[in-house]
């Protein structure tokens, strides 16, 4: 039997992407913060002229799946991570954008091959997303594991 599974150490031949809306950008700025700090305490060089890590701004994360798609078909990257935050409000607009964002990237991985991780918010508050972000927990560290893994999968079975 064989088995097959991601690891965490020696990523530092992965290429990754991060698309990170803008809208809340409170929060996701506190997220790559903590996404950038893992994948740095991983081995991947996160300085501004990196040759690993490119990162593209869209405005909301209903336009990450665009994004991420246009990324992946590059054939430049290994991984892409998406990170968004979508706080409910009093109209049905959270449903839309939560349900478009994540078909649309569910849809863009399978399509491309490229693994895409789903770094976005969907939370009934500001406090917490807050709270995700960084006050008790940043979920950025475990979107930026999420791709070491997933990465490093993808090249073990290829």
């Amino acid at each position: 039997m064989t088995t097959i599974e991601g690891t965490f150490t020696g990523a530092s031949n992965l290429r990754i992407a991060i698309v990170i809306a803008r809208f809340n950008d409170l929060i996701t700025n506190k997220i790559l913060s903590g996404c950038l700090d893992c994948l740095s305490r991983h081995g991947i060089d996160t300085s501004q002229t990196s040759p690993q890590l490119d990162i593209a701004w869209v405005p909301g994360s209903f336009e990450l799946p665009l994004v991420s798609q246009a990324l992946a078909r590059k054939g430049k990257y290994d991984v892409v991570i998406t990170l968004g935050a979508v706080i409910r409000g009093d109209t049905p607009h959270f449903d839309v954008v939560v349900s478009e964002a994540s078909k649309g990237i569910a849809n863009v991985s399978r399509e491309t091959g490229v693994p895409i991780i789903f770094g976005v918010l969907t939370t009934d508050t500001m406090q917490q997303a807050l709270e995700r972000a960084g006050i008790k927990n940043n979920l950025g560290w475990s979107y930026a594991l999420q791709a070491l893994e997933m990465g490093s999968l993808m090249k073990a079975i290829s």
